[in-house]
């Protein structure tokens, strides 16, 4: 097994009320896609949720559980975190590890953080990624609107080449995996 797919931060939290991200409901959907044909062809499927020690997002508050709507099975991975990186103080890293894992995909919110921290780590780490580009999102923030951030990161990410491994961005409906013959 070669490849993980990563779902970060997709909590009910981030998607609702006035400083929702952008398109849940269209980026869940995508997402789901792409989860579907991974557990298809047997790649693993990690859940990271974000949390705080207390009040919003905090662990088992309504908040911090996923989002409704997102498709979830019994052999899926979860991972909680409490940093904008998905490996700092967690087991993602010796997880993908012991299953052996080369490279990721990712998807989630939002981009231009806990999507963006938890990519360029991977990248420190020897992971070549795939962003779906069409299933992160943000909220935007006072500087420029949702639809930016997600560009920008498209754009970003794609260009860093420091680290040795590389960033794609495919939408959803070109992600590959091993083995999957559509």
């Amino acid at each position: 097994m070669h490849t993980a797919v990563l779902v970060i931060d997709v909590q009910q939290g981030l998607c609702e009320g006035p400083d929702a991200a952008h398109d849940c409901p269209g980026t869940i959907a995508r997402i789901n896609v792409v989860t579907h044909r991974a557990r298809a062809a047997g790649v693993p499927v990690f859940f990271i949720q974000h949390e705080s020690s207390a009040g919003y997002l905090a662990h088992d508050s309504r908040e911090w559980q996923l989002a409704t709507g997102l498709k979830v099975q019994a052999g899926d991975r979860r991972i909680r975190k409490t940093t904008p990186d998905a490996f700092l103080r967690t087991d993602l890293h010796e997880a993908l590890q012991t299953l052996g894992v080369q490279d990721l995909v990712v998807c989630g919110m939002h981009s231009e953080f806990c999507v963006d921290t938890t990519i360029r780590k991977a990248l420190a780490l020897g992971y070549p990624v795939v962003l779906v580009s069409d299933a992160h999102t943000s909220a935007g923030n006072a500087a420029i609107g949702p639809q930016q951030v997600i560009a920008h990161h498209n754009v970003t990410l794609t260009n860093i080449s420091s680290f040795g491994p590389k960033v794609t961005a495919v939408e959803h409906n070109q992600v590959r995996f091993w083995g999957d013959r559509r």
